[in-house]
């Protein structure tokens, strides 16, 4: 597949040009000598040291690429952390208090993620950043550093998890007024898209150009697509990724959502990953696969020798059962998120589990015994991909240390009964303030920051009067 876009190269004087190992690798760059070695190659002239905030949103820096390899010092507010989707900011109380020393916080580039950024024009490179405090200290309440305290708690035990999330989003056409609703964009055939086209080929081939961008600037960056299908929603999709390490694995959703956009963007069309963008279409979620590998004996944790299941995989499952509804504003953090879960929404709203039965929160699909793993459900496409893995492998983990049993599996519809499941965003953040071992696991600093700007957005929320109140209320009472 061609690139997106002709990488700019010094010349090579007459020879043939030697390319470096580390440029084929998609996670190559080691040191700073060969970061240098890799924007020279390129020819870039500039470089976007990003981080996610707590929505996933990328902030950071963007400087010119002889300035990055030159030592120089990188640093951010720590404000941008405590910032509401509206770009607002929590009032202090229920636990959260924001720190009277508001200095600077380093900004620490992880040169592995290193790669182009193929949709500008000029040549260009970002790199995912963590953020350390000044005496090197992680950050704690950072979405990055979150997931990676959950990492080290498995590693301590000896354990790694691997992990493959699916994203669903929807193609919209463009919205500059956000008092009409979202609608479906018109495709190739110059119809506008209707839904029902779950796994269509022709579904997929109405947005060939901006399929074919996609993969172009996801092969520039080195992000690894397994599948893409149509889903049921009129112009939704869904990537699958390839199974690997959580945080590798966050990192490209967290970079797959800004080239999706980009690549709809160049396409006059929106590329969305709210919950429920359109009334009456099914939401979007994504799906989290997850196993956990032995690192001493490389085996899946969840399988015996003979095949059948352990008393981890039950564990876990237990974990996830008890832990997941108080964590679920981690897995869905907006009021839009909940739109998503209800029962016509055929998104799971239940704490059970079973095999091979989508109806469930938890599914364990069909597989080799090597294989084995469970499928988180609830995680809406709107969450944080950081945040998202951290919760739901935090979950599992209590379970498996606190050896929780879990319920037997479900045969039937799971979707039938009533919700078990948060209603809505307040309950929500209720059950995960009230949760103490969730919060010593995600760390006792973010979990009060989190749970403050969620409360803020809520009262932001509120502020807003919607069409339903105008409907109904306007005229009747």
């Amino acid at each position: 597949m061609p690139p997106a876009k002709k990488e700019v190269r010094p010349s090579n004087r007459g020879g043939r040009a030697r390319t470096p190992a580390f440029v084929k690798n998609r996670r190559g760059v080691k040191n700073w000598k060969e970061a240098s070695e890799w924007l020279e190659w390129r020819g870039i002239e500039d470089i976007e040291c990003i981080t996610p905030d707590q929505a996933g949103v990328a902030r950071g820096k963007m400087m010119p690429s002889s300035k990055f390899t030159s030592n120089t010092s990188l640093a951010l507010p720590s404000a941008p952390f405590m910032m509401t989707i509206s770009g607002d900011y929590p009032e202090n109380g229920n636990g959260f208090q924001y720190p009277e020393d508001d200095g600077d916080l380093k900004l620490v580039p992880d040169l592995s993620t290193l790669s182009v950024v193929p949709w500008e024009d000029d040549p260009t490179a970002q790199v995912i950043c963590d953020l350390v405090h000044q005496d090197g200290r992680n950050v704690e309440f950072t979405p990055r550093n979150v997931l990676k305290r959950v990492m080290a708690a498995y590693d301590k035990l000896g354990l790694k998890p691997v992990v493959a999330p699916e994203i669903e989003f929807y193609l919209v056409r463009k919205n500059p007024d956000p008092d009409y609703p979202l609608t479906p964009p018109v495709g190739r055939s110059g119809r506008p898209i209707g839904g029902g086209a779950g796994y269509s080929i022709a579904g997929v081939n109405e947005f060939d150009e901006l399929i074919d961008d996609i993969y172009h600037f996801s092969e520039a960056q080195g992000l690894e697509i397994d599948t893409l299908i149509h889903e049921e929603g009129a112009g939704q999709l869904e990537i699958n990724l390839r199974h690997g390490d959580p945080i590798e694995l966050a990192d490209q959703v967290f970079m797959f959502k800004r080239t999706i956009r980009e690549a709809a963007l160049k396409h006059d069309t929106y590329a969305t990953f709210m919950a429920k963008p359109i009334q009456g279409q099914p939401g979007s979620a994504m799906h989290i696969h997850q196993s956990i590998i032995d690192k001493r004996t490389g085996r899946n944790i969840f399988t015996k020798e003979d095949g059948s299941e352990t008393e981890a995989f039950t564990h876990f499952i237990g974990g996830m059962q008890k832990h997941v509804p108080n964590a679920l504003v981690m897995l869905a953090p907006y009021v839009n998120s909940y739109r998503r879960l209800t029962q016509a929404a055929s998104a799971p709203v239940n704490n059970k589990w079973g095999y091979d039965n989508r109806t469930t929160a938890f599914r364990v699909p069909r597989s080799d015994p090597a294989a084995r793993r469970v499928e988180n459900r609830i995680p809406s496409s709107d969450a944080n991909p950081y945040l998202a893995l951290a919760a739901s492998l935090a979950c599992g983990l209590i379970g498996m240390n606190n050896k929780l049993p879990c319920e037997p599996p479900v045969l039937t519809t799971a979707n039938e009964d009533e919700i078990d499941l948060p209603r809505g965003l307040l309950e929500a953040v209720d059950l995960f303030e009230s949760d103490d071992e969730l919060a010593a696991m995600l760390g006792n600093s973010f979990a009060s920051t989190f749970a403050a700007i969620k409360r803020a957005e809520f009262e932001t929320f509120m502020e807003v009067i919607s069409p339903w109140e105008r409907e109904y209320l306007l005229l009747n009472v």
